[in-house]
C-alpha cells in the first residue's frame, strides 16, 4: 500500500497529476486530494478547488481510495505538508509550472517525504 498526497486546486493540474499517477496505482493504495482554501478564498476559487477534486475522484476513485481534505491555509505547500504528516504519506506529487518555482522549491525544502514533480503547462 502506498499513499500519495496531491494538490487539488485547479482541474487541469489535477488531471495531469491523475495522468501520472493512473499506472501507478494498486488497488490498496490511497490518494489524498488536498485543497488548500485560505478563508478569505472567493466563492469561484472554492468551486474550482471542488472542481479539482471531483475530477481526481472521478479519475482514480475506481482504482485506489481517494480521500479529499480541505486545509484553511495560504499556501498549498503548508496544506500538502500537513495533510502528508496526518495521513503518514510515502509521496507527494505536484505539478509544476515556472509561476510555482518559489512554491516547489519551499515544499522541496521542507518535505521529508518523497516529493515527485511532474511538469505542466497550459
Amino acid at each position: 500500500m502506498t499513499t500519495f498526497v496531491l494538490p487539488a486546486d485547479a482541474v487541469h493540474e489535477s488531471a495531469a497529476l491523475c495522468d501520472y499517477l493512473v499506472d501507478r496505482l494498486d488497488s490498496d493504495d490511497i490518494v489524498h486530494a488536498v485543497t488548500s482554501t485560505p478563508d478569505e478564498s472567493t466563492p469561484q476559487a472554492r468551486r474550482d478547488s471542488e472542481d479539482a477534486q471531483n475530477a481526481v475522484y472521478a479519475r482514480l476513485g475506481a482504482i485506489a481510495t481517494v480521500d479529499r481534505h480541505t486545509e484553511s491555509v495560504n499556501s498549498f505547500v503548508e496544506a500538502l505538508l500537513t495533510v502528508a504528516d496526518r495521513t503518514g504519506a510515502d509521496e507527494i506529487v505536484i505539478s509544476h509550472t515556472p509561476e510555482q518555482a518559489d512554491e516547489t522549491a519551499r515544499l522541496l525544502a521542507q518535505s521529508s517525504r518523497s516529493v515527485v514533480v511532474v511538469p505542466f503547462s497550459e
